[in-house]
């Protein structure tokens, strides 16, 4: 039996309103409640856009009344009836001055009791919700993300359109180029012993596509790493990727800045003021302790290396002999917070991420102040290191110092982030968008003793490091940039390296042979041969944007289908075990049965 025959919906539930009262309309979803109190019955009636009351009543058919009586929760139902303004208003709810008097009723399908009740915020384990991901994306929350985001890609191609890019699709079986985490690896059937990698990004071929002359090239990409996963990273991700020819930093940075003026302004009615703030790599360790600093509160690190330099207290003075500093940052009104034993949790978290201890000063109200330091310092001494900090009744002092500095900025800002956390002093609804630039282009890997490329081996250098990137690797600057909004990075990009001779020496300086250089990357460099344009990009994360947009905590709430911890799906039980027939075509005869 066709249960649609005869009906089409016209409308959705939640956009009736009051100036629809008196029209006939169909309308089709899942019931939400329903409310039997016995000459009357009500339903919620919930879609995507939201929900709308069906009243059945005396003036019901007999046979309507009995199947309004018979609906549960998540059946699905197709009512046809009069748009009527309600007798009691419900103002929690876009249509809640209104409600249909249902004339037909049909009920398409029924449904089991959920596992879960389909409500926002729904409190029930999300490990249980993921493994119905189909039950829990009909949550109202959940939906309201998935349409977001789905604006914020219109709002991406209409805007790039306008800008004269050009949509391209890349190749999402590459051959394997590793940017730094690991590829996903495809076995190829036909060229047994041989794989395909999934695409980290489509990097280098939004640059061939440079060399081809399409001049600006964007793609909505999606991408692949097989990493560890947090909350905001996923195996599988989307970027909105672009790369622009005959450009310097600067066009290329205007586009991202007018992207983010737009979307922000047409998504969720936010203004961004541009141009954006900008801070070098340097200037963004040293004030915050991090290149993706969270700038909606202050709390920045200062430099107490020269006011402590020939204090009496060895700790400090030891560190700075050793070439290293001492640094601190002030929590104002937070000595009530941080007790002595609040303190002590927060000495033994700056050293799970590797400092030694900390030193701190807790001003009291009354003007006194207590201190693991003080005794090792002259009132004048002490003097300056509170003015330095400039810290009043009610602050907390926290002071790191250590022979590394890269050690004594980056627990700094570790502890500034959760130090906010605890004084709930982030602002809510604000978005602070910040450049950084002039990163260093080499980074010392620990693990390897080498140097390697910070973004990638394509990364343009500072014309005026050129002359030293065999002499001084550390002090070499990069034609790189990364945007980043409320301390979380968007986007990562550069001018691209288009002289052949000097892609080779960057090959040579990370450590690759001529012959390694060509095996991984000869059909680029084979490209650059025939006249490559000067060009640059970058990629945005388009999952962190809708993330940050709505505030939400990870990832897997603006993303449809996400993986979880462990990078496996728990309602479609993947990664699983496949056919030996399968592995004998892909010509793989050994599985590993290690858990």
């Amino acid at each position: 039996m066709d249960f649609m025959t005869g009906l089409k919906r016209t409308d959705y539930c939640g956009n009736l309103r009051i100036s629809d009262v008196g029209r006939e309309v169909v309308v089709a979803g899942w019931v939400q409640r329903q409310r039997d109190l016995g000459a009357l019955i009500f339903i919620d009636l919930r879609d995507r856009e939201g929900i709308v009351q069906l009243a059945f009543g005396e003036a019901t058919e007999k046979e309507v009344f009995e199947k309004a009586s018979s609906a549960r929760s998540e059946y699905v139902l197709m009512a046809k009836g009069i748009v009527r303004e309600r007798s009691s208003k419900n103002n929690e709810i876009p249509t809640g001055e209104i409600e249909i008097e249902v004339t037909e009723l049909r009920i398409l399908n029924k449904s089991e009791t959920p596992p879960f009740e389909i409500i926002e915020n729904c409190q029930t384990a999300e490990l249980t919700r993921l493994k119905y991901r189909y039950l829990d994306l009909r949550r109202p929350d959940l939906q309201k993300n998935i349409l977001l985001r789905h604006k914020i890609t219109k709002i991406t191609r209409d805007y790039f359109d306008e800008n004269g890019f050009i949509e391209i699709e890349t190749p999402i079986l590459i051959k394997s180029t590793p940017e730094g985490a690991r590829d996903y690896l495809v076995p190829s059937r036909i060229h047994k012993g041989k794989f395909y990698a999934l695409p980290q990004s489509p990097q280098l071929y939004k640059q061939l596509s440079m060399v081809a002359g399409f001049d600006r090239y964007m793609q909505i990409a999606r991408c692949f790493r097989d990493e560890d996963l947090r909350a905001d990273r996923q195996p599988e991700f989307t970027q909105i990727d672009l790369e622009m020819s005959f450009v310097d930093m600067e066009d290329v940075l205007a586009i991202g800045e007018g992207y983010m003026e737009r979307v922000f302004r047409e998504a969720i009615g936010a203004e961004i003021k541009l141009p954006l703030p900008r801070l070098t790599y340097k200037e963004a360790m040293e004030r915050y302790g991090s290149d993706k600093p969270d700038t909606r509160y202050g709390m920045e690190i200062y430099d107490l290396t020269d006011t402590v330099r020939n204090c009496g207290f060895g700790v400090f003075t030891g560190a700075i002999e050793a070439g290293g500093s001492v640094r601190g940052i002030t929590a104002k009104n937070a000595v009530n917070i941080y007790t002595r034993k609040e303190i002590d949790k927060l000495t033994e978290t700056a050293r799970g991420i590797g400092a030694k201890g900390l030193a701190w000063v807790r001003m009291n109200e009354d003007g006194t102040y207590s201190s693991s330091f003080a005794k090792f310092l002259t009132e004048e001494e002490m003097a300056a290191v509170l003015e330095k900090a400039g810290a009043e009744a009610g602050d907390v002092v926290i002071i790191v110092g250590d022979t590394k500095n890269s050690l004594v900025l980056s627990v700094l800002g570790s502890l500034r982030q959760i130090v906010a956390k605890k004084l709930d002093i982030i602002p809510e609804g604000v978005y602070n968008l910040l450049w950084i630039t002039e990163f260093p282009f080499f980074d010392w890997d620990e693990d390897s003793q080498q140097f390697v490329a910070m973004h990638h081996p394509f990364t343009s250098p500072m014309d005026e490091c050129l002359d030293y990137l065999e002499t001084d690797k550390a002090s070499v600057r990069a034609k790189a940039y990364d945007l980043v909004l409320n301390g979380v990075e968007l986007c990562s990009g550069s001018i691209r390296i288009t002289n052949p001779d000097l892609q080779g020496r960057i090959f040579s300086l990370l450590g690759l042979s001529e012959e390694e250089a060509h095996t991984k990357f000869g059909y680029l460099l084979d490209a650059f041969k025939y006249g490559a344009p000067p060009h640059g990009g970058m990629g945005i994360g388009l999952d962190r944007l809708v993330m940050q947009m709505l505030g939400c905590e990870s990832l897997r709430d603006v993303i449809a289908y996400p993986k979880v911890q462990n990078a496996s799906e728990p309602m479609t039980d993947c990664p699983a075990v496949v056919d030996e027939i399968q592995l004998r075509d892909l010509g793989i005869t050994e599985m590993s049965t290690e858990e």
